[in-house]
């Protein structure tokens, strides 16, 4: 049995997580104080996930770059996929925050919006 050791980041307190593992299936997950902590370790330790804020070229705007983030957690396998196709995207003012600028990245379902007007 191995075991996998994490501080949780679901809520404030921090709590330092054991999560025991028989092959990738999570057997028991110890040290959480909430049930977000038992639901953080298991999937943290099987298949991570994280959001994504970065930015990407614009023109025809007041700055040259424009900040844009995930509109849900992509898995941490595919970042690099993910900003090597962000560093490629160039897009041209106007843009409304909220915008959707990629739909589907790298196929995970999920879309880059932009996090300003610009």
């Amino acid at each position: 049995m191995e075991e996998k050791n994490f501080i949780c980041t679901a809520c404030p307190m921090g709590c330092k997580l054991i999560v025991r593992l028989d092959g990738n299936e999570v057997v028991q997950v110890l040290g959480h104080r909430c049930r977000r902590g038992e639901n953080y370790g298991a999937q943290e330790a099987t298949t991570p996930k994280r959001m994504l804020a970065t930015t990407v070229r614009a023109r025809g705007g007041l700055h040259p770059l424009l900040p844009v983030y995930t509109s849900a957690e992509v898995p941490k396998a595919k970042m690099q996929e993910i900003l090597a196709i962000l560093r490629d995207v160039d897009i041209t003012c106007p843009v409304k925050m909220g915008d959707v600028i990629l739909k589907d990245i790298a196929d995970t379902g999920v879309d880059i919006l932009a996090s300003r007007d610009l």
